[in-house]
């Protein structure tokens, strides 16, 4: 499950953003001055930071210049009511990844947020094999096998799998699947999900029916581990 950092001074936009957030099952942090949000936003575990530019003790332009001088390379997306343009170009020349104006759709800002974990993804160590219990996987060859014997999975089987693997850990949801994997082409529906994840299971798992890799989270989707 990816950690978003909101680091906002009004209590109101901090809150509803951080419960909109979680909604989304984001693990989500919050700051209210910029001091703290650049000491919460040097952790290793954030994945992203939701950063206002007026903020009291240290500004977002700060903070955004002190993380990237300590060398963080977490995303930044800018929140802010400054609309002109010096103020957007001086947020990304100062290291930001992306820049969202005040008042903002919800709609939007989520969108632009699934954009940079999603380019941060594709820009980190791409899998090429990986094992685990008594499976082995060639993502290059679009090979499996378990037990030393060859195991044939269908084209969208290994786009599934392998995405849950890049995501171990993480609450994958049905419509994250439908979005990365199928693209919603031919109007796939959640129920679509769940038969491959059935399919997939019947070939990875000793016990399908009470599977040790691929996990349901209850209302919210799965979760590969191992």
């Amino acid at each position: 499950m990816k950690k978003i950092l909101v680091v906002e001074d009004d209590a109101a936009i901090r809150t509803g953003l951080a419960e909109a957030l979680a909604r989304e099952h984001y693990l989500v942090d919050t700051a209210s001055d910029g001091e703290t949000g650049s000491l919460k936003g040097s952790a290793k575990d954030v994945d992203l930071i939701i950063l206002d530019l007026m903020l009291p003790v240290m500004n977002g332009e700060e903070v955004c210049r002190a993380l990237r001088e300590k060398g963080i390379s977490t995303p930044i997306l800018i929140l802010s009511s400054k609309r002109e343009e010096t103020s957007k170009v001086l947020g990304l020349e100062l290291g930001a990844d992306d820049y969202v104006t005040k008042p903002f759709s919800l709609l939007e800002l989520q969108a632009r947020i699934k954009a940079i974990l999603r380019r941060q993804k594709k820009s980190g160590d791409k899998i090429d094999e990986f094992a685990f219990g008594n499976v082995k996987l060639d993502f290059k060859k679009h090979e499996m096998t378990r037990r030393g014997k060859q195991v044939k999975l269908t084209e969208r089987e290994f786009k599934v799998l392998k995405y849950m693997i890049e995501h171990k850990g993480e609450v994958v949801t049905r419509e994250m699947l439908l979005d990365e994997v199928w693209g919603y082409e031919n109007f796939p529906t959640t129920r679509t999900v769940d038969n491959y994840i059935l399919s997939i299971r019947h070939k990875i798992e000793d016990a399908p029916s009470r599977p040790k890799f691929i996990l349901t989270v209850h209302t919210a989707g799965y979760k590969f581990t191992c």
